[in-house]
């Protein structure tokens, strides 16, 4: 795959000669402006940056090599200018940039230097990945648990990483799934090629097609540039496609010819363009039932589907607890500038009889919280959020907590989650942004379950709230 190269110059002509010299090498993008740069630098993965000190007015080419010191992946920074003085190469220098180049530029000497920058780039990736290989932990040190259960799922974890299998990662909302995405890349030979992250839920139908598989400039509306997609990204490496039980049906039938043919085609082209990508997707919801319903594509299901690991909800692993709440604390006393505290006893029994809807996360943004409120040493009761000094639906008696009408088991875990969002609604007395804070799951998900609900009166309600259902207070 050729390496990214961003143009900066507010000079029409210069990037016009770059762009024709350079784009057989590179997969050239230009910018006239800081602002456009830095819309490509925030939506594109840049190598190299080749940018001009004076770009018109205030813009400065310093301030955007400053720009990407702040990026998740930093490009190798050159700068050029008609205006060079050893002192203005020392500055450059001290902000990042990799080289100094003075106008007007010589072209061979511009291709030269891009190919070592991008050769120096790669050596130094290798050598990070490398790195990384030599600790036999790699990819795991960010997952907790000594837990049977999350033993057995880091054993598998080992076992498949190494191969090209395609993975299913399964397991509710805060589990965590994202985590063992990352570690199956760390530890695969793949771990030296990028790994790149799709929020499914997050795109909709008319721009998922372009985020995965990238555009042809002038292929549709505001396609002003040509743009690659995940797929093209993240060649050689790992694609993350997360809550991929949202994809609406004609994507999915794009995925499916993908992973049959190992090929993309870009929006408004009918080029095939070679990938090697392995996929690893994930989902809270049940693909299987999905199927049966007719939303989700059988055979799709089927290539997704080779490996299935699934991740245990943070319920049944409650030894876990503890272990995660400390090592959450001392993360967060240093991000907050605090110094080292403790969980009361008090305080971990309430952690630990605790049902954590929201699994992981929400026990992480729980303890933030109680950093955040603490002002002693020693975390009590009263530091933790409100809910977890609320009576938990599980510890009320069958009789109080399951909806009138209800002839489900107790032991479905489908009214078992329908109970403890409604119990979550109540206790939020209706405020379902509230509510899904305390679930530890976004809005948008809250309303889709609460949306698959008959109306019911919830016996723990007040008395004065008899007459109404959840769903119908008002947030």
């Amino acid at each position: 795959m050729k390496p990214v190269l961003l143009i900066v110059d507010d000079e029409r002509a210069t990037r016009s000669v770059l762009t024709q010299a350079l784009e057989d090498d590179y997969e050239v993008y230009s910018a006239a402006n800081t602002k456009t740069a830095r819309d490509i630098l925030g939506s594109e993965p840049v190598d190299i940056l080749l940018t001009d000190l004076r770009l018109g007015g205030s813009e400065n080419g310093m301030d955007l090599i400053d720009y990407t010191r702040k990026l998740p992946q930093t490009p190798t920074c050159i700068m050029m200018t008609a205006y060079g003085s050893r002192d203005t190469a020392t500055e450059a220098k001290k902000h990042g940039a990799y080289y100094f180049l003075t106008k007007p530029l010589n072209l061979d000497e511009v291709e030269l230097l891009l190919r070592q920058a991008s050769h120096t780039r790669n050596l130094e990736t290798r050598n990070r990945e490398l790195t990384r290989q030599l600790h036999p932990t790699a990819g795991l040190q960010d997952m907790l648990g000594e837990s049977p259960a999350m033993r057995a799922t880091f054993e598998r974890i080992r076992q498949v990483a190494p191969t090209n299998a395609t993975v299913l990662i399964e397991g509710e909302t805060g589990t965590g799934k994202e985590l063992v995405a990352r570690a199956l890349h760390a530890l695969s030979p793949r771990c030296n090629a990028k790994f790149v992250a799709v929020n499914c839920a997050a795109l909709s139908p008319q721009l998922m097609e372009s985020e995965l598989f990238g555009h042809e400039k002038g292929s549709f509306t505001g396609a002003l540039q040509r743009r690659i997609g995940r797929f093209e990204e993240a060649n050689g490496g790992t694609l993350f496609l997360d809550e991929i039980g949202e994809m609406d049906i004609p994507t999915q039938v794009k995925l499916l010819r993908v992973l049959a043919e190992r090929s993309i085609e870009r929006v408004g082209s009918n080029t095939p363009i070679p990938v090697d990508v392995r996929i690893v997707a994930a989902t809270n919801r049940h693909l299987q039932d999905m199927v049966h319903a007719g939303s989700f594509r059988q055979d799709l299901f089927q290539r997704l589907n080779v490996v299935n690991l699934h991740l245990p909800p943070l319920r049944e692993r409650a030894g876990d607890i503890v272990l995660m709440a400390n090592s959450f604390l001392r993360h967060f006393c240093e991000e907050n500038h605090k110094a080292p505290m403790s969980l009361s006893r008090a305080s971990l029994e309430k952690l630990r009889g605790f049902d954590w809807p929201g699994n992981v996360r929400q026990l992480r943004t729980a303890i933030e919280h109680a950093v955040v409120m603490c002002t002693g040493a020693t975390i009590t009761p009263r530091d933790l959020p409100d809910y977890l000094n609320l009576p938990s639906p599980s510890r009320l008696s069958p009789a109080d907590s399951s909806p009138p009408n209800s002839i489900v088991s107790d032991f479905n875990l489908a009214a078992l989650e329908k109970r403890t969002i409604l119990a979550a609604i109540c206790a939020a007395k209706g405020n379902r942004s509230v509510a899904a804070e305390m679930l530890g799951i976004n809005r948008r998900t809250l309303q889709r379950k609460l949306s698959t609900y008959p109306e019911v009166t919830p016996p723990w309600l007040p008395n004065q709230q008899k007459n109404k259902t959840c769903d119908s207070i008002k947030p």
